[in-house]
């Protein structure tokens, strides 16, 4: 067993490699970073629930997604005009949802109920896509070796781009005005927004998942970056309180060396499997945890 003294977690050193490994393998196939379990596992396994669990999530998402946004640049799938859009949104969102976070759901009893409605958001989301035609939701596996990635258009009103013979277009302002709304929901929630953004692009925007996924963790990592700052600011002005701020870097490391391990499995792994397998999955894990964070608002 070893202690995290800023956390207050006491648990065996390998379960948040393993969990990480696991999580992050699964989830970085449809283009997320898997802090948005991370963080429940946090609270309900470990019984870390002060703020600073929030900005231990996203210190998780530096120490891995690395390896996974590498994968997708070194198969030429990352679409940069998509990651822009998103950025340009979601990083000034991160900063007031973190200070949300702070100054009004610092009481888990809170914070649960809040985390259990924007997980199931997310399984909705996720649910409704599993049932929607998206263009090559259905595949089984891909090897060809054209199987990248060609801007065609990026401007502030459109992206376009091509993928295997097909142009895609999605909105510019739309995206920022999504981002924005949904860094703001991730600043509070500790997952940099990207979990959300996943299931928008597929679902709403009808965007392959086979191309949304590294622009999705490349977003998620640098608002992860500026929402760890931010908050670690932020611990300076309340260090006069009982409230635990700023990350716990032990444990955040330790989820991190087996999330970045995951993420490159994962990124590896994506263009072999069904996309619709995976949703299912994802589903069903978000389903019950929100499940769980939800019943507090009754007991």
């Amino acid at each position: 067993m070893i202690e995290f003294p800023i956390s207050g977690v006491e648990t065996f050193w390998w379960l948040p490699l393993v969990v990480a490994f696991g999580i992050a393998c699964l989830t970085s196939i449809g283009g997320l970073s898997g802090a948005f379990l991370i963080l429940p596992f946090q609270m309900s396994v470990l019984g870390f629930t002060s703020p600073a669990v929030t900005s231990t999530s996203l210190a998780y998402n530096i120490f891995s997604i690395p390896s996974g946004v590498y994968r997708y640049c070194r198969e030429k799938r990352m679409v940069w005009p998509l990651t822009i859009a998103t950025l340009s949104g979601t990083l000034p969102g991160m900063f007031l949802g973190a200070y949300i976070r702070i100054e009004y759901l610092p009481d888990p009893r809170l914070f649960k109920p809040f985390a259990g409605f924007v997980l199931l958001y997310l399984a909705f989301r996720m649910i409704r896509s599993v049932f929607v035609r998206t263009p090559g939701a259905n595949r089984n596996a891909v090897t060809s070796e054209g199987f990248t990635v060609k801007t065609e258009e990026f401007s502030i009103r459109c992206i376009r781009y091509l993928f295997e013979g097909n142009s895609y277009r999605a909105s510019s302002v739309v995206i920022f005005m999504l981002g924005f709304v949904i860094g703001v929901v991730g600043g509070i929630y500790g997952i940099g927004g990207g979990a959300i953004l996943a299931p928008l692009f597929v679902a709403v925007f009808r965007l392959p998942v086979y191309t949304v996924a590294g622009a999705t963790l490349f977003g998620t990592f640098a608002t992860s970056i500026a929402g760890v700052g931010f908050f670690m600011l932020l611990s300076l002005f309340y260090s006069e309180t009982q409230m635990t701020i700023a990350p716990d870097w032990h444990l955040a490391g330790l989820f991190g060396i087996g999330g970045a391990v995951g993420m490159y499995v994962g990124a590896r792994l994506q263009r072999y499997l069904p996309a619709r397998l995976i949703k299912v999955v994802l589903s069903l894990l978000l389903l019950f945890v929100s499940g769980k964070y939800i019943l507090v608002l009754f007991q």
